[in-house]
C-alpha cells in the first residue's frame, strides 16, 4: 500500500496485521480522490472516520488537505497511523483520536469540508451512524461525505439533507458520495 500522488507520492504505508482492518486498495483510493477532485472545492479540514491505517486521510494530506483528524478505536491502528504520518512527514497537519467514532462525535465540534468513512463492511447499522453524523455540528452546508461500503449493503439515497450525488463500484467495494441538497 502506497500514497498514490501529491507531496508524499510513493511512500509505503504500514497497515495493521492481525486485526479486522481492511485497508482501502490503491484502486479504491484513486477512485475516491478522482471523484473528490471534481466535486469538492475546499479541502481545508478533513475527518477520517474508522481510519484503520490512515491511508485515506494521509492521501488527502498528500493531495493538499490543510488538516486531517483521524478517528480509530484500535490502539494498534492508532500507533500505525501516527507512524505513517511521521514517515510521510505529514504529522504536523493531523491529529489522531484513539476512540470510537461515537465517542468522537461527543467531543468533536468543528465543521469539516470532507468526511471520509471506511467502516467495517459487516456493520449493517452504518446508515444509523450516518444519520447521527448528518445531524451533528461536523456536517455543514458544503460538507462532502464519502462512504466506502460493501455492495451488498444498500445505503439510502438521502440522510436528512445529505443526498447521494455519486456512487461507483470497484470490485468488492462501493463508494457513495453525499452532499447537502441545494434548495432554491
Amino acid at each position: 500500500m502506497r500514497i498514490i500522488t501529491g507531496t508524499a507520492k510513493g511512500h509505503r504505508l504500514k497497515f495493521p496485521k492481525g486485526t479486522k482492518t481492511r485497508p482501502a486498495t490503491d484502486l479504491v483510493r484513486g477512485a475516491i480522490f478522482s471523484m473528490l477532485e471534481r466535486i469538492a472545492d475546499n479541502w481545508s479540514t478533513v475527518l477520517d472516520l474508522f481510519s484503520g491505517s490512515g491511508a485515506l486521510g494521509i492521501e488527502a494530506l498528500s493531495r493538499g488537505a490543510g488538516w486531517v483528524d483521524f478517528v480509530e478505536r484500535n490502539p494498534k491502528c492508532c500507533a500505525i497511523i501516527k507512524e505513517n504520518l511521521e514517515t510521510t512527514r505529514l504529522a504536523d497537519r493531523a491529529h489522531v483520536y484513539c476512540c470510537s467514532v461515537n465517542r468522537a462525535l461527543s467531543f468533536l465540534d468543528k465543521e469539516y469540508d470532507i468526511i471520509l468513512m471506511d467502516p467495517p463492511y459487516a456493520d449493517a447499522t452504518i446508515g444509523d451512524f450516518v444519520m447521527q453524523l448528518v445531524n451533528s455540528p461536523l456536517v455543514g452546508e458544503k460538507t462532502t461525505m464519502v462512504i466506502t461500503h460493501s455492495p451488498r449493503l444498500t445505503l439510502n439515497p438521502a440522510y436528512g439533507a445529505m443526498a447521494l450525488i455519486k456512487e461507483q463500484r470497484h470490485g468488492d467495494s462501493c463508494i457513495s458520495i453525499y452532499r447537502k441538497e441545494v434548495t432554491s
